[in-house]
Formats: structure tokens, C-alpha cells, sequence
């Protein structure tokens, strides 16, 4: 009977300690989560690259915070804890790199800026010169949005912002200027062309015209303060690699040289 007890109290013993063995080993390959602070507009192209990139990386979980690019820029000086911020416009993210805040810095993609109407819309509206009978149009607000602020300094270039400013409707970011837009909650709205070509209910009318806002750049960076340096720069390499070139080609970017 002493013998059965010694052994029963080993084996216990034993379960124990390989339980407590496979808890380490746990905590070993526990999953590492970056945090990506990426424009509103790239959403669909990076929730796709994450897919694939987390097959091939198990430990690696990207967690993507999207906004208006000001939006996010303001939340990384204030200390956000964030890996890598991926920007609609050069000045928002010029302000971090300038600040000592962003070390690694790539511009990466380019867009185009377009007039949307909704598709079962019985207006007019075939140009930006239409906008002159349309109620109700839809932009990201300039300050926070950069596709606002494209959208504003066309329509001043075109000699329109001082006919149209009164019927104007701020929007949070550029995805919201599209639902405005589908939902009919405005006439017309100014867009990225990567946005404007996957709505169902939404059609584009015409393009901005050629020179009548700044280059519109996406530049990437990786924040210099990142709690897990190595993996950001891994997956900042990707971002730049040939599968992922393809997907962003895919949803109608310019990748730039």
C-alpha cells in the first residue's frame, strides 16, 4: 500500500511539473501584437496583407487602428502606443519625423482624387463644375483628412470652393465621405479613386483635374519608440515586398519607385 501511495505521489508530481513545463513553453511563443496606425483608405488593401502575412508569421498578430491620417498623427505625438504609421499625406507624417518620433521612413504609394455621385442618382452631375447645382456635397474634413484637403484645394484651383462651401458636409475620414454618398445622405462626394472603385452604390464621374492639388504620396515609417523593433522592421520590409505590391496594385494604388 506504501508503494501504490509513493507512486500515485510521483506520478502527480510528475503531471504537475509538465504542466508547469508546458506553461513556459507557452509564455515562450506567446503571440507578438504590432499596432499599425494606418489611413482609413488603406483598409482594405492592408486587413489582405495581413491575412497573408500572419499565415506565414504565426507569432506575429497585426492589429490595425484606421482613422484620418491628422487624426492619427495627433494620437502618436501624445504617446500612443504604436509600431508603424502608414499616412495619406506627407505633412502629417513629416510633423512625427520632425518631432524625432518616426526613424525608418519609406514613401510608398500614390492615389488619385475623384468626384462620386450615388448610382441611382437622378442629378446631373457629370463634373466637377456640376457641383455649382448639387445641395448637399460630401469631403473628409481638410484639417485631419488629407483626401478633405485634396478635395478642398481642387475645387479652390477650379475656382469652385467659394460657390460650394455653403453646401458642404464634413466627414470624419474618406470612408465616411463614401457612405454619405451611398446611403444618399449627399448628392455628390470627392474621394480616393481606390475607394470610389470598390462601392457597389457609388459611381465615379470624373477625376480631379491634372495639377490642381499636391501629389498625393503615401509614406510609411516606423515609430521609433516601438516596443518590438525587430518585428517592425519585418513587417515594414513586407509591406515593400512583390506580394505585397501586388495587393495594393490590386485595390488601384500607385506603388511609387
Amino acid at each position: 500500500m506504501k508503494k501504490y501511495h509513493m507512486l500515485l505521489c510521483t506520478l502527480m508530481l510528475f503531471f504537475v511539473i509538465s504542466g508547469c513545463n508546458a506553461g513556459t513553453r507557452g509564455a515562450a511563443t506567446k503571440d507578438i501584437e504590432l499596432t499599425v496606425s494606418a489611413a482609413a483608405s488603406l483598409k482594405d488593401a492592408l486587413e489582405e496583407i495581413r491575412d497573408e502575412y500572419e499565415k506565414e508569421n504565426e507569432r506575429i498578430d497585426i492589429h490595425f487602428n484606421f482613422g484620418a491620417s491628422g487624426t492619427l498623427q495627433q494620437q502618436i505625438s501624445q504617446g500612443a502606443p504604436v509600431d508603424l504609421f502608414f499616412s495619406a499625406a506627407q505633412d502629417k507624417f513629416n510633423a512625427l519625423v520632425k518631432d524625432g518620433i518616426i526613424e525608418t521612413e519609406r514613401n510608398l504609394l500614390g492615389n488619385e482624387i475623384v468626384l462620386v455621385i450615388p448610382k441611382q442618382s437622378k442629378l446631373k452631375t457629370h463634373s466637377f463644375d456640376d457641383l455649382r447645382n448639387v445641395s448637399k456635397i460630401a469631403i473628409g474634413t481638410p484639417e485631419v483628412v488629407p483626401a478633405g484637403e485634396y478635395a478642398r484645394e481642387t475645387l479652390k484651383t477650379i475656382a469652385l470652393w467659394d460657390k460650394v462651401e455653403p453646401n458642404i458636409v464634413y466627414a470624419k475620414d474618406v470612408r465616411q465621405v463614401l457612405t454619405y454618398v451611398e446611403t444618399g445622405n449627399a448628392d455628390a462626394g470627392i474621394v480616393y479613386r481606390t475607394d470610389a472603385i470598390r462601392s457597389k452604390k457609388a459611381e465615379i464621374v470624373a477625376e480631379a483635374p491634372p495639377g490642381s492639388h499636391q501629389e498625393i504620396i503615401y509614406p510609411m515609417g516606423i515609430i521609433k519608440n516601438s516596443n518590438h523593433l525587430t518585428e517592425s522592421q519585418e513587417f515594414y520590409q513586407y509591406l515593400q515586398g512583390e506580394k505585397a505590391m501586388d495587393i495594393f496594385e490590386k485595390y488601384g494604388f500607385k506603388v511609387l519607385d
